[in-house]
């Protein structure tokens, strides 16, 4: 299977998803911290703080408590809350797509993997409200045909690059737009309709729907 439709070779697989308790530095009563890793135990707490968050929000101050060291520390590495905020929506986005590319592996890709990246999507945000909120006040605009990978996330990158793999060659850089445009705003529909409580969560018709309406197809 060409693994390049998933993206792999771009894939931060929680990359700073660390797990506070059971890491071997005590974060909480840590005074040191090697060049970096304020940054990604910052980024760690601080997705762990705002998982269940109804309106996803968090100081610079509060996180730098937490963590037992100075707000300045932490301002060398997110020059404002935004900076935090925007650190954090990245880090959600690969989570979820992360989670998208286990999945499309696991049916074995090409179109029957890219359902189940659509699936993955309406089930982890689910999962994850805040963090999904978090995702779409964060990060901005993104032109699924021409940003570069780095201001994506991963969840946007497998859907980019599952478009590419499923339609011919040849096909118009506007139809590609419009199959990507597509398959995007049928799953973020679905997922905010059940989020919004109009739509009760029922993973069989949530397929049935994906299925129904050809996702990816031209």
């Amino acid at each position: 299977m060409d693994t390049n439709f998933l993206g792999l070779s771009n894939l931060h697989v929680y990359s700073v998803n660390m797990q506070i308790e059971g890491n071997s530095v005590n974060i909480k009563e840590s005074q040191s911290y090697h060049h970096g890793d304020l940054r990604l135990a910052a980024i760690a707490a601080g997705m762990k703080r705002i998982e269940d968050m109804a309106h996803p929000d968090l100081g610079l101050r509060e996180l730098a408590r937490e963590l037992g060291v100075s707000a300045t520390a932490l301002y060398r590495h997110f020059p404002n809350k935004g900076a935090l905020l925007d650190a954090l929506a990245l880090e959600a986005a690969d989570r979820l797509g992360a989670n998208q590319a286990e999945a499309a592996l696991a049916a074995g890709g090409g179109r029957d993997g890219f359902v189940e990246v659509g699936v993955t999507y309406v089930q982890w945000a689910v999962e994850n409200p805040a963090l999904v909120r978090l995702i779409f006040n964060r990060i901005g605009k993104v032109d699924l045909e021409s940003d570069e990978p780095s201001k994506m996330g991963e969840a946007f990158r497998q859907l980019r690059n599952g478009i590419s793999t499923l339609m011919p060659e040849d096909m118009s850089s506007e139809r590609r737009k419009v199959a990507a445009l597509h398959s995007w705003s049928l799953v973020h529909g679905l997922a905010m309709l059940i989020l919004d409580g109009q739509v009760e969560y029922d993973p069989d018709m949530v397929r049935k729907v994906i299925l129904s309406k050809h996702f990816g197809g031209s």
